[in-house]
């Protein structure tokens, strides 16, 4: 049965990573949804108070969409990439269309969660409805007691109000819970609109056919995941050489050993090649043929960032 369930793990693991970020935006706003309702069942609590209500609601909304997008760009790879770029080479090499591709790029991947959880919010309504309740007018609500005022409109959220006036709660409640809901539906068809028509730009914009994007993005993915992995082994086995220089031996188990024995390591790469392979990238042509990464430009031998008079610079960045 664990092995099964090992199975299953695995499965799942290589389907998610063998899509695209879609599949990943996704599983991003699942998550930001179920933090969302946890967090209006057991954080949110209207203080029901006048100028403390509009402070709290809003910053239930806005403090948790800010967190979660500073956590967004931080997760993000292409921002230490930007800030490997910045400190190695400097911006000399960015093109304008391309530092708006890059920026736009590491933005709208991390506004995925800070959207979903203001849509969810606005949806629901109780902190729309906690922040605005006092700010509704008396003389709107027909017949509404002139004795009552903003005190008692605050205390709508928490229904802790006179009898006779729980037919204005119940109205004022419906009102803003409209308003909310309204904002929420407009934000959705907002972002909508707005990846639908940054997917259309971008396929627009792109030098390069559909196919060969396609493989540029498959290219992207296994250089990736082998690079990753080889770093791992590569560094597993540098370390235990080390530790058997220091100790005189190392404790490996059996698959370690092996590794060593058919992989040898003689030492580490020098800085330069790391930096060059280190940075923002943008696909280029040379003399007529793709550079699909950094790697595969340092591969090739071609020096420098920006365009030669035998390269060709396109400025489509790789997502």
């Amino acid at each position: 049965m664990a092995a099964l369930i090992a199975e299953n793990f695995r499965f799942l693991s290589l389907f998610f990573k063998s899509k695209d970020v879609m599949i990943f935006n996704g599983l991003v706003a699942l998550g930001t949804v179920g933090s969302e309702e946890l967090f209006s069942v057991v954080a949110f609590h209207c203080p029901c108070s006048p100028a403390r209500n509009y402070i709290y609601g809003l910053a239930a909304i806005g403090v948790p969409a800010l967190a979660l997008f500073l956590i967004g760009v931080i997760l993000n790879n292409h921002t230490w990439n930007v800030v490997a770029e910045c400190h190695k080479r400097g911006t000399k090499n960015f093109s304008t269309a391309a530092t708006f591709l890059l920026f736009g790029s590491i933005m709208g991947r991390a506004a995925v969660a800070p959207v979903t959880w203001s849509v969810i919010s606005l949806l629901r309504g109780e902190a729309y409805i906690c922040a605005l309740s006092e700010f509704v007018r008396p003389s709107t609500l027909d017949k509404f007691p002139s004795e009552f005022g903003a005190e008692v409109l605050a205390r709508f959220p928490c229904k802790d109000v006179p009898a006779n006036l729980t037919k204005f709660r119940d109205e004022v409640t419906r009102r803003l819970r409209y308003e909310s809901q309204l904002f929420g539906w407009l934000l959705i068809g907002i972002v909508a609109v707005l990846v639908f028509l940054t997917k259309c730009l971008k396929h627009c914009c792109s030098p390069l056919s559909y196919r060969q994007e396609a493989y540029w993005a498959q290219y992207r993915s296994n250089e990736d995941k082998l690079f990753r992995r080889t770093a791992e082994v590569h560094s597993r086995i540098l370390a235990a050489k080390n530790v058997k220089q220091f100790f005189g031996f190392v404790a490996l188990d059996k698959e370690e050993k092996e590794l060593v024995q058919e992989f040898p390591v003689e030492g580490v790469q020098p800085s330069p090649q790391w930096n060059a392979i280190t940075g923002v990238y943008i696909y280029r042509e040379n003399k007529g043929f793709p550079l699909y990464s950094r790697l595969h430009k340092w591969a090739k031998g071609v020096e420098g960032n920006g365009p030669t008079p035998e390269g060709h610079e396109m400025l489509f960045l790789a997502s």
